[in-house]
């Protein structure tokens, strides 16, 4: 056995090793789009991110970013943490899959580990390790700054430690490792909440070795585990700050004593009870008892790096999200109530009719020595009729029933009830089996086994799916079998084909993992239901939980990582099954070493050659120096309104972590909603000056001004400061009465003027000396809707209060990214700057407002950076292209140089142009519908060489996708309708552009195609 014990360290290290290199060759040097929250909770100065925090994570990221030689690098150290979490999370893999492939030889054989089976385990282990290494979810995760590299490592340093356990169970202080698990445990909450879900394996090993095995002690176990995880769930996290919070209440506002005196006596009172309970269970021989008092202690010592959020919030640092500075708003902030909820088991569908709002739990706020509510959660009654056991289809939201209704294929049952008016109604309630089939079909099918498929047969692309043929789905890399489910799989076109994330596994792990499966269930079958309860939980029982709505921001592969890594443990030992039935008694080492050489290159190294080029993230600066653009894109002291988390995030990162542009004051129009936020908008920021922000916080706080209604008491324009100043008032003749029976704050025009102080314009930069006789003597608007946000309001403050003094951008247009003030938006980079200048907005919302060349061309071809992306070696996914660089990037970079032509500056427009094919080849940004305005560009410059060849190469790609789409059967056509039109109108917009500029021949090639495409789309569509 030491020998034994030798060789599966050594080897596992080496495995280690392999893991280490790979992760740190391919990690990206800086922030991606998703992980720059964790950055800037880990940046110099703590901040407190989003809901529910993760500080253990940050604490650790903290120490690791010390060695960074400057900021720039910070990013690149703790990506560097996530990639050597992640190789120790294979090391502990493989000694996992190696204990259970060594129990397996030992079960029925007194003799010690001969030469042929100590291959074939070390072989499992090795094979199993490396595949988790390079599947596709765990490598995703593991060259990034998040959290789930680091989640990974819990479960898989908690499973290993129930097997060591295992094997000295019968030995004194063997208890030893329950406690470590439960202190793994408390400080895995700080990271992720996934790694309680490998409590019910735990608790099965626990039993298989304590107790005989009988299928009613199976069910019990299984229900104690479940037990176990929910009280850690649903009791002892939010409990422990529950009961603080009760204490704090009671001592506070009944007893009249000081802030946080509640909480400082319940944590006296918690540790003197722990104390008392565990020197009571020692002195009276309890052991059991005295192991579970010690494992609830270890697990609150874990857990206690939460105080660290309560802490930076205290230090009132820039983000400090939800500012939990007291056990009320740590409790707000921990159970994420500010995303909402939804039903689980029982619940509402979503043709559901709303019969009233109710008030729920009080939000308290500390005013004046007390804890004052200051308002309700508001809770939803539905009608009950329309209520089921495990609603899945639940959100009203009209583009999510509409996938319902296409996965589902509803029917329903017609019932007759009132709507919120009192109006009589008949509405469609989709039966049990229709919800039964959404989650079957979409829930577990798509958004579960789809991922599961990914990382063991193979993947289509990179292109999130929702569910169509062309994008996100599984393959088998075998034509024969992928055209039953995608159609024809013969002439592909290169836009399918070359996609980096295209990726054939021909189902050979899917195999190799099944056929462990099976070999671990007949040789072992109380192992393989403890590697089943941590598969099943790790996944099935997500999908469960999480409930999800369709029409997903992103893919979500990531939360099911631990499932991914039980089938891993049955990948390694399918390779015990192909060694037996490989064996041979004349050579047994020679055909054991050929078995697992067999399933080494079958398995991981396929999956390493199919993964590598869209998992290397080396080289890669685009959201880094992206973001950098954007606070660029502003002058001195901007204030730039941003709209959710893709393009705050990163602006963030760059300000908090390396310092970038400091001087700009982001302004997330989400977060705007939260009177904590606006509070801290009017603090000084590093170089930034407070908001002019002129509410005071008894107007905005929770519950106040949360919605403001628009009644149109008058059809004429108003003035901002006289429409803001109405809105505020208290006084009862500016309100009107409510449903509820409640005075409620409204506005009476949504037709609004601003002042315009040409003098402060022209000082401070606003408006060229040169377009002095274009500004206008006010901004007049009208805002569209019914009801201003407490966000729209807010805005609507600082454009009264700014008076013009402060620039103030936005990074997107319409209704929900600058209330509708489009008429009035220059466009100086990447973001839009408020300007007292109107130009008349067009239909298309690409065109939104007027461009300054000047500054635009400084900052577009001098001053920005563009993170390497036309590198060919560079990883530019699908994320990347949709968040940011398509639409944008040439967008912006054609309208400057259309403006610069307007101007008569053809060379200017010229390098333009240049730039922008420069930055964006084809190999890198595929060619789409807005390389046809580049075209057109270029043959308005006479460059007509330049946009021929565009045109060329648009109109090859074009025309083979839709000799493609259109080759298919009616019903595949139907279903990639989208594309299909998409292709479509870029092809008869190069019939115009070619027609229009005479370039015959080619105009006359492509309007052809476009004529016979078009008709042979209408004959298979039946449009």
């Amino acid at each position: 056995m030491k020998k034994f014990k030798l060789i599966n360290n050594i080897t596992g290290w080496c495995v280690f090793l392999i893991a280490a290199v790979v992760y740190l060759m391919t990690i990206e040097p800086t922030a991606s789009w998703w992980d720059c929250s964790e950055f800037i909770s880990t940046s110099y100065r703590f901040e407190v991110g989003h809901p529910p925090g993760a500080p253990f994570f940050n604490i650790l990221a903290r120490f690791f970013s010390l060695f960074a030689k400057d900021a720039a690098h910070v990013a690149m150290m703790v990506n560097s943490m996530s990639a050597l979490a992640s190789a120790f999370t294979i090391l502990f893999l493989f000694w996992t899959i190696t204990h259970l492939a060594k129990k397996i030889i030992l079960k029925n054989q007194e003799s010690d580990i001969t030469t042929p089976q100590l291959l074939t385990i070390m072989g499992s282990g090795v094979v199993g390790a490396l595949a988790y290494t390079f599947s596709d979810t765990f490598w995703f995760s593991a060259v990034e700054g998040e959290v789930y590299a680091s989640s990974s490592l819990f479960t898989a340093l908690v499973f290993w430690a129930i097997l060591k356990w295992e094997n000295v169970a019968g030995q004194k202080h063997s208890s030893r490792w329950i406690i470590l698990i439960a202190y793994l445990m408390g400080l895995s909450i700080g990271v992720h909440l996934l790694n309680l879900l490998a409590i019910p394996a735990i608790v099965l090993v626990y039993y298989f070795k304590k107790y005989p095995f009988t299928p009613k002690g199976v069910v019990y176990a299984l229900l104690i585990s479940l037990g176990i995880l929910g009280g850690m769930m649903y009791i002892l996290i939010p409990g422990v700050i529950k009961l603080a919070a009760s204490f704090e209440l009671f001592f506070v506002n009944s007893l009249g004593l000081p802030f946080n005196s509640g909480v400082v006596i319940y944590l006296f009172l918690l540790i003197s009870a722990v104390i008392y309970g565990l020197y009571y269970t020692y002195k009276h021989r309890k052991v059991v008892w005295n192991t579970i008092i010690l494992a609830f202690a270890v697990i609150l010592i874990g857990y206690s790096s939460f105080t660290m959020v309560v802490i930076r919030s205290w230090a009132d640092p820039p983000i400090n999200e939800n500012n939990p500075d007291n056990v009320f708003s740590l409790l707000y902030y921990l159970n994420r109530e500010q995303y909402g909820d939804r039903p689980l088991l029982y619940g509402q569908c979503y043709s559901a009719p709303v019969r009233k709002y109710k008030e729920g739990k009080p939000t308290y706020t500390q005013i004046n020595g007390r804890y004052e509510v200051t308002s309700h959660k508001v809770e939803v009654e539905f009608d009950p009729a329309f209520n089921m056991i495990f609603p899945r289809m639940y959100s009203s939201d009209p583009s999510h029933i509409s996938v319902y209704q296409n996965w589902a294929n509803i029917k329903g049952t017609r019932i007759s009830t009132t709507d919120e008016k009192g109006e009589q109604v008949t509405l469609v309630k989709p039966t049990f089996f229709e919800n039964l089939g959404f989650f079957f079909k979409y829930q577990l099918g798509y958004m579960y086994f789809r991922y599961f498929l990914w990382n063991f047969s193979g993947r289509q692309n990179d292109v999130q799916g929702q569910g169509g043929i062309l994008h996100g789905n599984w393959i088998t890399g075998i034509p024969f079998f992928d055209s039953f489910r995608l159609g024809p799989q013969k002439d592909l076109p290169s836009s399918l084909t070359s996609n980096k994330g295209r990726n054939r596994y021909f189902m050979l792990p899917l195999l190799l993992g099944l056929l462990g499966l099976m070999y671990h269930y007949q040789r072992h079958s109380k192992d393989a239901w403890v590697v089943m309860s941590l598969f099943i939980l790790t996944g099935i029982a997500i999908v469960v939980y999480l409930n999800q709505t369709p029409l997903q921001p992103r893919e979500r592969d990531y939360a099911y990582a631990g499932s991914f890594y039980a089938f891993c443990i049955w990948i390694g030992i399918g390779v015990m099954a192909v060694c037996d039935m490989l064996k041979s008694k004349s050579h047994p080492v020679a055909t054991t070493v050929l078995a697992t050489l067999i399933c080494l290159l079958c398995v991981p190294c396929l999956m390493a050659e199919q993964n590598w080029n869209d998992h290397d993230r080396s080289g890669r600066y685009t959201v880094r120096d992206i973001a950098a653009d954007y606070l660029n894109s502003c002058a001195p002291n901007a204030i730039l309104f941003t709209g959710g988390d893709n393009d705050t995030f990163p602006l963030w990162y760059a300000q908090e972590v390396e310092g970038i542009r400091t001087d700009v004051r982001v302004v997330n129009l989400m977060l705007l909603n939260m009177d904590w936020y606006i509070d801290q908008m009017k603090w000084k920021s590093y170089q930034s000056d407070p908001l002019p922000i002129s509410l005071s916080s008894d107007k905005y706080i929770e519950g106040k001004r949360n919605m403001v209604y628009i009644i149109e008491k008058m059809k004429d324009y108003a003035g901002i400061k006289d429409v803001m100043d109405f809105i505020a008032s208290d006084d009862p003749r500016t309100k009107f009465e409510s449903e509820n029976n409640e005075e409620v704050a409204y506005m009476p025009t949504r037709k609004v003027l601003v002042p315009v102080d040409s003098a402060t314009v022209l000082h401070n930069g606003t408006v060229d000396p040169k377009n002095a006789g274009e500004i206008v003597p006010y901004l007049e608007w009208t805002i569209p809707g019914s009801y201003l946000t407490k966000s729209d309001l807010l805005v609507l403050d600082m454009i009264a209060t700014n008076n013009w003094k402060r620039p103030i951008y936005f990074t997107a247009t319409g209704r929900e990214g600058c209330l509708s003030l489009d008429n009035y938006l220059q466009l100086e980079g990447f973001a839009y700057r408020l300007v007292p200048l109107e130009t008349v907005a067009k239909d298309n919302y690409l065109s939104v407002g007027r461009i300054d060349t000047k500054v635009m061309y400084n900052n577009m071809m001098n001053k920005f950076k563009w993170g390497r992306m036309n590198q060919p070696h560079v990883l530019i996914d699908e994320f990347n292209l949709r968040t940011f660089l398509i639409i944008k990037l040439r967008n912006n970079f054609n309208r400057l140089a259309s403006a610069l032509l307007d101007e008569g500056k053809r060379d200017s427009a010229v390098k333009v142009l240049d730039r922008c094919v420069e930055l964006t080849p084809h190999n890198q940004v595929p060619y789409d519908f807005y390389m046809a305005e580049i075209a057109e560009t270029y043959l308005r410059a006479n460059e007509v060489k330049k946009a021929k060849a565009i045109i060329g190469k648009l109109f090859a790609v074009t025309d083979e996708d839709l000799k493609y789409y259109l080759g298919l059967s009616k019903g595949y056509v139907r279903m990639i309708d989208y594309d299909t039109k998409i292709s479509l109108q870029t092809l008869q917009e190069l019939g115009r552009i070619t027609k229009e500029y005479k370039l015959a021949p080619l105009s006359d090639e492509i309007n052809q195609k476009f004529s016979n495409y078009y008709n042979l789309f209408m004959a298979k569509s039946g449009e």
